[in-house]
């Protein structure tokens, strides 16, 4: 298997539903699907003389059973699987630096879990230099609505427009792109003190913003791309607009760093609150 979407198993609904999600991509991508599953070392299993059999042999049933299902509603996909071991961290970001894309399950509204519990979640997908797709179980996405994106004028936006328009043209749906303004301090005193600055802002942003799209626009001429500026804050306004859509797609800045990985405010706020499933789109 050349191309392919890896996909993290851990038994829960999630997981099983970000595999129905990477299978499904995998077929407009013309690529595969690796279902893998790490587990962090029990503290029994540390101990001399205590075999991790059955740990293990739950895993690989798992694997077993989740890819004979995907390969039964998707018959000409190809499906391998991988278990990973002994180092989750280390095998995730391994086993996704050699794919297209790397897909977890995620929680509904206010919660993350499966690979998002604790730091083995957040240390991967804020470390893989590959884009991360966190999926909702039963979501109720709108498969016809357009993919919603989220850039910031004042960090790259090329990798996270490439994704999104590649994203809306395989899925022969609209784009949406989103850049949220925040008001500087001074505009919460009120109309009295301050006057309203959105008619100032808006129009010249609105304008860069138009600038930036139009080459992707000529690129992806499939794709009905639209542009809108909001003021407010960039995760809320984010959700809102991905209420029902088929993906929500943000940036994530690479961090190098021997304390761990950070995934930035406004990807904590969506992986917190957007029902959409959501891409976290790595860039320098």
């Amino acid at each position: 298997m050349t191309r392919s979407i890896v996909v993290g198993l851990d038994g829960t609904e999630q997981a099983d539903a970000a595999a129905e999600w990477a299978a499904r991509e995998a077929e407009l991508r013309g690529a595969g699907v690796l279902l893998v599953h790490a587990s962090e070392p029990s503290p029994e299993a540390l101990l001399p003389f205590v075999s991790r059999q059955p740990v293990e042999a739950w895993a690989e049933d798992l694997l077993a059973r989740t890819a004979a299902g995907l390969r039964e509603r998707h018959a000409d996909l190809p499906v391998a699987t991988r278990l990973l071991h002994p180092d989750p961290v280390t095998g995730l970001v391994t086993a996704a630096e050699e794919a297209e894309l790397l897909v977890l399950g995620s929680r509904a509204l206010g919660e993350v879990a499966g690979y998002l519990v604790g730091s083995v979640g957040t240390t991967v997908a804020g470390r893989v230099e590959r884009p991360v797709v966190l999926v909702r179980a039963r979501a109720g996405a709108d498969p016809d609505g357009p993919v919603v994106a989220g850039v910031d004028l004042r960090e790259p936006a090329d990798p996270i427009l490439e994704f999104a328009f590649s994203e809306a043209s395989l899925h022969r749906t609209g784009l949406h792109v989103l850049y949220s303004q925040q008001l500087p301090l001074l505009g919460n005193l009120g109309p009295a003190v301050v006057p309203d600055v959105r008619v100032a802002v808006a129009p010249e942003i609105r304008h860069s913003l138009d600038e930036t799209l139009s080459s992707w626009r000529a690129k992806y001429p499939d794709v009905p791309a639209t542009g809108d500026v909001v003021l407010g804050s960039a995760g809320r306004e984010l959700v809102r607009a991905a209420e029902g859509a088929p993906l929500l797609v943000v940036g994530r800045r690479i961090r190098r760093s021997t304390v761990g990985a950070s995934l930035g405010n406004v990807a904590h706020a969506v992986l917190h609150h957007s029902r959409a499933p959501v891409a976290l789109v790595p860039h320098h």
